[in-house]
């Protein structure tokens, strides 16, 4: 095997942090190389055709940087989004990924939670965070509590509730941001009566 592109697999591991055969477009077969120096050592199989330096630090958001690199069309939503912003200390099992309606994603192979959204609520409120070499797309604290409201039957109305005080009382959000992704999300009539009640405490 060509010593030039381990190389240069090598030189790209270290500046991402995580690498997979896609990354490699230009190389054939880039499977094969990144098993091989797996098999020497010169790189650290992480999770499935995801490989690392040896020494990587994994952080306790790796999930989401996997999910990241796997998926960057999607998004972190929901309870991901909400570990993510410090709601909770609950860490969910699967990492929730918002996707466009139209898109499905292929091989599950991360545990990966799809939720489907229309564009206008797919494409509000996306912060980018960089973990591990990966660029990962959250939602806001606000856009947050609105999709656990809007998909309150997914995630739970108690969770929707409690994500709105911390949420609140931390100051992650302002109403103006709180109520433009309410709109997005169409659940202006859902949560007022809950606004109105956190408000007037």
């Amino acid at each position: 095997m060509s010593s030039s592109n381990e190389r240069k697999i090598l030189t790209e591991a270290r500046r991402k942090g995580l690498v997979r055969p896609a990354d490699f477009r230009g190389i054939v077969n880039p499977s094969a190389y990144l098993a091989r120096l797996a098999r020497r050592g010169a790189l650290t199989r992480v999770g499935r055709g995801l490989y690392a330096v040896p020494g990587f630090q994994v952080t306790g958001d790796h999930t989401l940087a996997e999910a990241a690199r796997r998926f960057p069309s999607g998004v972190v939503c929901l309870l991901s989004a909400l570990a993510f912003h410090g709601f909770t200390t609950q860490n969910p099992s699967e990492v929730w990924m918002a996707f466009r309606s139209n898109f499905t994603p292929a091989a599950m192979t991360v545990p990966v939670r799809a939720v489907r959204m229309s564009e206008s609520s797919y494409r509000h409120g996306i912060e980018k965070h960089r973990v591990e070499g990966a660029v990962i797309r959250v939602y806001t604290p606000a856009k947050t509590v609105a999709d656990l409201f809007k998909f309150r039957g997914k995630a739970g109305l108690d969770v929707a509730m409690e994500a709105l005080r911390e949420g609140w009382h931390e100051r992650k959000f302002t109403m103006d941001e709180l109520w433009q992704a309410a709109k997005v999300c169409r659940v202006q009539q859902v949560i007022r009566p809950y606004l109105e009640m956190l408000v007037s405490r």
